[in-house]
């Protein structure tokens, strides 16, 4: 399988070539040259499957040769060996749990895939990878555990000061080794900005061998398909068959790759876009205008994005056409208020903890479901464990709230992170003295 910019579809690159070089010089992101549709027979059948052959089938089909059957087996078994239940709060209405892995995030999935295929190609080669990542919560830490110990590669994070919970900050700050952390003054969008231009600096890559862990990297993308195929495989194994996905969005990949799913055949009724106030989506939607703005920050932190750089692929994917784009995705909008009315209606009405992202997401699914009645399945995606939240959930709620294993110990390590202002010059020097 080739993989072209969405800037330019005559630029056709390898998957080996697209997962480490991330960005193409034209700014796009890569995309299959064909979405492959997956055989109605193993869809018809999918509850036959476990999730690891779930995920291999659909690899397969994207990744093309380029792993071989047994390596690409290997790999999946390794990077995801963890679970992701459905879970049914009343007869039509689901949640998808996507945070028990060793970052207690959805970002696992993509990270560790995403460390496994880079750790495998790298060893054709013996330049050293360095890994560049801008997070606005969940996805520095999820990288951060996903590559640390990896042979061959390097870590940097990018991370907003004073903008990532303290669970999430832990996570990524407290690694060492092959990890490093960096203290922006500043936004995500800053951080995403300064990623960006990294990978556009023709000087730095004639030095260091960069590439993205971010949801830019196509290697990010194709693990988020797999949990779409197997939360429908649960509900048809329990007699459902139309489903709605609603998705805490914020740089738009966890949606892109469930769109992705559904662009391969996967019967998916429609998806929900539920966003904070950083609606720049929402706002296009409805508009027809995409205008971006600075990001705000909010109680989901990880949604705090105010240019979310996988709408270019989702436009792609819709061939720019926004009428098909909007028949198939919805979004709504809301408040850290709201946010904590949502989070506390889940306490109550289900003795269900969630984090914020979590609770924005259960708003919007029952807003399209008074919107849109039915008897399809409503499926929200619990992104991240509560207790990377402690600040944002009620105190009685938060009570209620079991630790994951390891994460009591995350307080007790110490904070390696360097301070940096919004200074591309700085950064960039940085990588260099630092080399």
């Amino acid at each position: 399988m080739k993989f072209y910019s969405t800037n330019n579809k005559d630029l056709r690159v390898s998957f080996q070539e697209a997962v480490f070089n991330s960005l193409p010089q034209d700014k796009g992101l890569y995309m299959p040259e064909e979405i492959p549709k997956l055989d109605p027979y193993f869809l018809k059948h999918l509850p036959m499957y476990s999730f690891q052959e779930i995920a291999f089938t659909v690899a397969k089909a994207i990744i093309g040769n380029d792993i071989p059957d047994k390596d690409l087996k290997a790999l999946i078994d390794d990077a995801l060996n963890f679970d992701s239940p459905l879970r049914f709060l009343s007869a039509d209405t689901a949640v998808l749990e996507l945070f028990h892995g060793p970052s207690y995030a959805f970002k696992d999935f993509g990270a560790r895939f995403m460390s496994r295929v880079m750790g495998y190609f790298s060893k054709q080669g013996d330049d050293l990878l360095d890994v560049l990542v801008a997070t606005s919560g969940d996805t520095g830490g999820a990288v951060a555990l996903g590559f640390l110990g990896v042979e061959g590669t390097r870590v940097t994070i990018l991370y907003p000061k004073g903008k990532v919970s303290k669970v999430q900050e832990e996570q990524l700050t407290t690694n060492g080794q092959n990890i490093r952390a960096i203290e922006v003054d500043g936004t995500f969008d800053d951080c995403q900005a300064l990623v960006k231009q990294a990978f556009n600096d023709q000087e730095l890559n004639q030095s260091l061998r960069l590439t993205s862990a971010n949801s830019i990297n196509i290697a990010r993308l194709i693990p988020q398909t797999f949990y779409y195929f197997w939360a429908y495989a649960q509900l048809k194994a329990q007699g459902q068959q139309e489903v709605v996905f609603t998705v805490p969005s914020g740089n738009f990949g966890n949606i892109g790759a469930g769109l992705l799913a559904y662009k391969m055949g996967l019967p998916v009724t429609h998806f929900v876009a539920a966003t904070n106030v950083n609606d720049t989506v929402p706002r296009f939607l409805e508009t027809g205008l995409y205008e971006p703005k600075p990001s705000v920050q909010t109680l989901a932190n990880a949604m705090d994005v105010g240019n979310p750089s996988n709408w270019v692929r989702i436009q792609d994917m819709f061939q720019q056409d926004q009428v098909a784009l909007k028949a198939m995705v919805s979004s709504y909008t809301y408040t850290d208020e709201e946010t904590k009315q949502g989070m506390s209606e889940l306490f109550d009405s289900f003795n269900y903890v969630a984090c914020p992202h979590t609770a924005i997401a259960y708003l919007a699914s029952q807003q399209y479901r008074k919107d849109h009645p039915g008897t399809y399945a409503s499926v929200f995606l619990s992104t991240a464990h509560p207790c990377k939240f402690p600040e944002a959930i009620a105190e009685e709620a938060f009570k209620a709230v079991k630790l994951p294993k390891g994460a009591e110990l995350l307080a007790d390590k110490a904070k390696l992170a360097t301070e940096m202002p919004v200074d591309y010059q700085v950064f960039k020097t940085y990588l260099l003295v630092n080399n």
